[in-house]
C-alpha cells in the first residue's frame, strides 16, 4: 500500500484539527492587526503571514475532508468587528506576530513528530519552513526598529568545568550559584511570552462586554503578572536584564475588535501553551528555587485553565475534537 494512501491515525487527525482551529483564530487577529497598522514594512510581513495561512488552511481542509471528518468551525469573519478604534500599537502587533510564530514552530514540530504518512510529513515540513521564514522576518524587523531585547550575555570561562558541589542545585540554602546559560533559555522566553499574555489580558479586559469574561481576564492578568515578577526576581538577583513590558503598547480603547468567544479562546490557548513552556523550564532547572517558581506557575495556570474550560463549555464556544468510538454505547444500540 502506498504510504500516502494509509488512513490517517487519531494523532494525525488530532493535529490537523488543532492546527485548523488555532490557525483560524490567529488569522482573525492578524487580519485585524493588518487593518490598523500604519508602518508599511510591518504591513508586508502581516500580509505574508495571512497569505501563508490561506495556503496551509486549504491543505488542512483537504486532508480532513478526504478522511470523512467534518471540518471544524473555528473562527471567521463573524468573530471580527470591523471599523473599531485601534486597541494595539504597531510595535505590539509585530511582537505579537513574533511570539505567535514561535508557538507555531513548536506546534508544527509536534505535529510532524506524530505524522507517519508521507504527504502529511511533507506538509508539516513546509509549514515549518514557512514558520522559520516568518521568524527570521519578524526578528530582523524588530532588530532594525530597535524593538527587540536580546537575552543577557555571559562571559566565557578559560576552560571547561565540572560541577563539584551539591550547592549547584540549591537555590534556597547553602552558597547557591548564578543562573546557568541552559536555565536562561526557558527563563527569558517564559518571561517574554508571559508579558505578551498579560498585555493581551489587559487589552481584552478593556473591551469585552461580559462581566464574567472580564473577571477571567483580570484573574489571568494577575496570575501572569505574578509569574513575571517571580521569574524576573531570579534574574534581578543575578543582575541580569529583564525583558521589557508591553502594557504601554495597549491603547485606551473600549471598543472590542473581536468576539468574546475568540478572546476567551485565545487566552485559554496561551494558558495551555504556557504550561508546556513552564514544564520545559522545570525540566531544565537545576536550582531548587527556580524549580519551585515553575511548579507554582504550572499549578496556578492549571486552576485558571479549569475556569476557562467551564466558561467555554457554558457558553457553547468550545468545539469538540474527534473522539475514540464508545464501544459500550455501540454494543447497547444493537
Amino acid at each position: 500500500m502506498e504510504n500516502d494512501h494509509l488512513k490517517l491515525t487519531a494523532s494525525e487527525i488530532g493535529t490537523l484539527w488543532g492546527e485548523y482551529v488555532n490557525g483560524t483564530m490567529i488569522e482573525v487577529v492578524n487580519r485585524y492587526m493588518l487593518s490598523i497598522l500604519e508602518d508599511e514594512s510591518i504591513k508586508k510581513v502581516f500580509e505574508m503571514a495571512i497569505e501563508t495561512w490561506e495556503k496551509q488552511k486549504k491543505q488542512i481542509v483537504s486532508f480532513i475532508e478526504k478522511e470523512g471528518f467534518p471540518v471544524p468551525i473555528g473562527f471567521n469573519e463573524s468573530d471580527l468587528n470591523k471599523g473599531v478604534e485601534r486597541l494595539f500599537s504597531d510595535t505590539f502587533c509585530l511582537n505579537y506576530l513574533h511570539i505567535m510564530t514561535i508557538n507555531g514552530l513548536w506546534g508544527h514540530t509536534t505535529a510532524l513528530s506524530v505524522s507517519v504518512r508521507k504527504d502529511l510529513r511533507e506538509f508539516y515540513n513546509s509549514c515549518d519552513d514557512d514558520a522559520k521564514r516568518m521568524y527570521d522576518l519578524t526578528i530582523e524587523l524588530l532588530l532594525n526598529k530597535g524593538k527587540f531585547q536580546r537575552d543577557p550575555y555571559f562571559y566565557p570561562s578559560e576552560s571547561p568545568e565540572f560541577i563539584s558541589t551539591n550547592d549547584f542545585i540549591d537555590g534556597f540554602f547553602g552558597k547557591g550559584r548564578q543562573l546557568s546559560a541552559s536555565e536562561l533559555i526557558s527563563l527569558s522566553l517564559n518571561i517574554k511570552k508571559s508579558i505578551m499574555a498579560k498585555s493581551l489580558s489587559i487589552g481584552f479586559s478593556q473591551v469585552t462586554g461580559s462581566k464574567e469574561v472580564r473577571k477571567f481576564f483580570e484573574e489571568l492578568e494577575e496570575a501572569t503578572d505574578g509569574n513575571i515578577q517571580a521569574l524576573s526576581k531570579i534574574m534581578n538577583k543575578d543582575n541580569l536584564p529583564v525583558p521589557m513590558s508591553w502594557e504601554s503598547e495597549v491603547t485606551m480603547s473600549k471598543e472590542s475588535p473581536f468576539s468574546d468567544k475568540l478572546m476567551l479562546y485565545h487566552m485559554g490557548f496561551l494558558a495551555q501553551a504556557a504550561q508546556v513552556y513552564y514544564g520545559t523550564g522545570l525540566a531544565t532547572a537545576m536550582r531548587t528555587d527556580l524549580g519551585a517558581v515553575y511548579e507554582k506557575a504550572i499549578l496556578k495556570t492549571l486552576a485558571l485553565t479549569k475556569n476557562w474550560f467551564d466558561m467555554m463549555v457554558k457558553n457553547k464556544w468550545l468545539e469538540q475534537p474527534p473522539l475514540a468510538p464508545n464501544r459500550k454505547e455501540l454494543a447497547q444500540d444493537k
